[in-house]
């Protein structure tokens, strides 16, 4: 029985939104925000300094800074908080908070590299949506961006996640064979919820149906 739903997506298709409603539809918690907001509570830093650092690599400016840092002779000064926080301590704390929410079950996740940490959980549906590009940016502006606003995040947001995920994981970004379902939001978030839960449902019962097979 699957009992997390991970949710990964490009930017502008509208990913978040659809987690939200198939989690209600679930009666499932999502972490989305609320990710943010556990990652931030556990070192102690603002949830701003975490979404600095969300599905983003840090600038090769930083890294170099941070290496000079690691061997200077003041490394033994301690930092204040928000300026020791980067993304491999996100990482690192995400992996931890990943697994807490898999044994605890009953999840959807959005984004933040879930599909790649839980990829060898049998217990989890792994969701991956993406849209044309117009599709992309009309759904942006409709949150409220300007039309150039959204033409720039929509151009620039992925290509940050594609090096997050090569950085990371070592893999091309989206991974196509790490997920059971793929699908164009163009078609409608009620459809594409839909396609979801049918998903869910057919691959339950033909777990059970070979699972019944190998009794007999």
């Amino acid at each position: 029985m699957f009992r997390i739903v991970t949710v990964e997506r490009e930017f502008g298709s509208g990913g978040g939104g659809i987690a939200c409603e198939l989690g209600r539809r679930l009666g499932w918690k999502v972490w989305d925000q609320q990710l943010t907001c556990e990652i931030a509570q556990r070192a102690q830093v603002s949830e701003a300094a975490v979404a600095l650092c969300d599905e983003r690599v840090d600038s090769r400016l930083y890294r170099l800074a941070k290496t000079f840092w690691r061997g200077s002779y003041e490394r033994s000064i301690p930092l204040a908080a928000s300026h020791s926080f980067d993304t491999d301590r996100m990482m690192a704390m995400v992996s931890e908070i990943m697994r807490t929410i898999a044994e605890d079950g009953n999840a959807v996740i959005v984004g933040r590299g879930a599909p790649f940490f839980l990829r060898e959980r049998e217990d989890t549906f792994r969701v991956f949506t993406y849209a044309p590009r117009d599709e992309k940016i009309r759904r942006v502006v409709a949150m409220g961006k300007s039309h150039a606003e959204a033409e720039d995040l929509v151009e620039n947001v992925d290509k940050e996640r594609v090096a997050y995920i090569k950085h990371y994981f070592n893999a091309d970004w989206p991974r196509r064979e790490l997920y059971h379902l793929m699908i164009n939001t163009v078609v409608g978030d009620e459809n594409v919820i839909a396609t979801i839960l049918n998903g869910m449902q057919t691959l339950e019962g033909h777990a059970a149906e070979t699972a019944l097979r190998g009794v007999r």
